[in-house]
Parts: C-alpha cells; sequence; structure tokens
C-alpha cells in the first residue's frame, strides 16, 4: 500500500495490475481545458482524468471560494464511475509538480481512503524516463464507491479566525512569497494574506528533479517553521484550497501527520469584507 508517493518505476511496473488505478489531474488555472486537452493527446496508459472545477469541485458561489468542495455524493459517484473502490490503489499525477493532483489525494484521503499517492515527479519524470504514453481512453468498468456520512474536508473560515490568533496554533500559507506580501495578485480581487499566517511556498518541499525532498529534510524544514506547533494544531491554506494540501502530504511524509487544510483559503476569506487582511512580509 502507497499512501503519500509513488516512484515512476513503482507505477511502471503496476500499470497491468487491475487494483491499480491512475487519474490525470493536469489543470491550468488561467485555461481550464489545457488539462483535458493535454490528456487527449497523451496520458499514462489506463489513466482517467479528473478535471478540477467539474470533478474535484462544486460551482463557485457568492460566499465561497474558486474551488469549493464537491458535493459529496457526486463525489462518490465519480469515484465509482472511474471504477475506485474502497480496496483500490489510487495514483493521481499533473504536470505540475503535485499541485494540482495533491487536490484529489486529500479528498480521498478525507472519506478515509488510505491507498492514495501522487505520483513522485508526475509526468515530466514519467516521460523524461521514457516510460509509455497514450491517447487511448480507458476501459472503465462501472464500481460503487462507499461514501462516508461525515468526509474530513478540513475546517472553515471561523475556526481559522479563531486558530490564526492562537501560539498554541499554526496558520501555513503555500502560495508565492509575493501573493502573500500583496505585492502582486493575478487571481483573487484582494491582495494580502490572513494576519497571523506564515508563508511556506509549496515548491520548498521539492528536490531538483521535482520529487519531494527526502523524509528526513522535509522533517527539519517543517520542525523549524512550526517551532513546537504540533502538527495537529496546524491549518494549511493557498489561494482556493488546492495547493495547500501539497505541504499536508509535505508533512505526511516527513512523520508528521495531522495537519489541516482550510479549503476555501484567500479566495473564501476575502469574499466577507469583515474578515482582516495582512500585506508585506512576516519576520
Amino acid at each position: 500500500m502507497s499512501n503519500t508517493v509513488v516512484s515512476t518505476d513503482s507505477l511502471a511496473s503496476q500499470l497491468d495490475n487491475p487494483s491499480w488505478l491512475v487519474i490525470d489531474c493536469r489543470f491550468t488555472l488561467t485555461d481550464t481545458e489545457a488539462g483535458r486537452r493535454a490528456y487527449a493527446a497523451g496520458h499514462i496508459p489506463g489513466a482517467r482524468y479528473a478535471h478540477l472545477d467539474e470533478d474535484l469541485s462544486s460551482p463557485v458561489t457568492p460566499t465561497s471560494g474558486r474551488h469549493p468542495l464537491p458535493d459529496l455524493n457526486a463525489f462518490c459517484t465519480k469515484l465509482g464511475a472511474w471504477g475506485i473502490t474502497a480496496e483500490s490503489q489510487v495514483v493521481v499525477y499533473d504536470d505540475s509538480f503535485g499541485s494540482m493532483a495533491v487536490r484529489l489525494w486529500w479528498l480521498l484521503r478525507g472519506l478515509g481512503h488510505k491507498k492514495v499517492a501522487l505520483l513522485d515527479g508526475g509526468l515530466p519524470k514519467w516521460t523524461r524516463e521514457q516510460h509509455p504514453l497514450t491517447d487511448a481512453l480507458p476501459a472503465m468498468t462501472a464500481r460503487t464507491y462507499p461514501c462516508p456520512a461525515r468526509p474530513s474536508w478540513g475546517v472553515d473560515a471561523a475556526t481559522v479566525d479563531t486558530i490564526r490568533q492562537s501560539t498554541a496554533h499554526k496558520l501555513v500559507d503555500a502560495r508565492p512569497e509575493q501573493r502573500f506580501s500583496g505585492e502582486r495578485e493575478p487571481l483573487d480581487t484582494v491582495a494580502g494574506h490572513i494576519p497571523g499566517a506564515v508563508n511556506w511556498v509549496f515548491e520548498e518541499n521539492l528536490d531538483m528533479d521535482g520529487t519531494y525532498l527526502p523524509a528526513d529534510e522535509l522533517r527539519e524544514n517543517y520542525t523549524h517553521l512550526l517551532n513546537g506547533v504540533a502538527p495537529e494544531n496546524v491549518v494549511h491554506t493557498c489561494g482556493s484550497g488546492v495547493t495547500a494540501s501539497h505541504n499536508i502530504l509535505a508533512m505526511e511524509i516527513a512523520g508528521l501527520p495531522g495537519s489541516q487544510l482550510y479549503p476555501g483559503s484567500w479566495s473564501e476569506w476575502i469574499r466577507d469584507p469583515h474578515r482582516p487582511v495582512a500585506t508585506g512580509e512576516v519576520a
């Protein structure tokens, strides 16, 4: 069972294993059909395609962020349509260092699905190593995926407002430094960050080849960042609740499990003008 990351070689050795199911999660925020076009042009054999907006999120509302959580029943139905069962080993990947695919990893973990892992290094590493690609659509046999009554899908804005003021908690923002500081904001209507948050850009989790750093290095980095705060008292945020899961996965690899996600993240936080906003660097 793999529940954090799997190597490209490990996945290549399991392509003919029917209990392993691969999901292509390529997505570009500025061109929402780019991932689907890329999938059609070539993907890992057997991979299904998951669209961030259509499959892994629900429609945006006046009070939500840019990627609200999916409807639970619709999501479980989609998993079943892909052929995923509670016993499937799911492998997710993208072409952007895992920043999109971690959404599906986190959603499945929240359902209690333990056997889900990110392809370490993603499609770029897969193609560099000349593993196979195909444009053929996979044959899918629909299954029934068991839907839990209450998934563990993170915390709400009210909880974030409380913990951001607590020295026993840590709010970690995964966005680039210029977006966190408010110097630049290409996606949302307000620039800055949630007061009390610290910035840990998700790319800091990666080695030069696009794979996650070794567990001991990740542990050292996050132990320093958290400065005594227990992992279960950490809440991760980003722009719309997608890339923040990259930091959650990094902490899991590091042996620091239990941190949570604020799924609405910055794009939901700023929907309420009464919520405070901070700009500038944090020491």
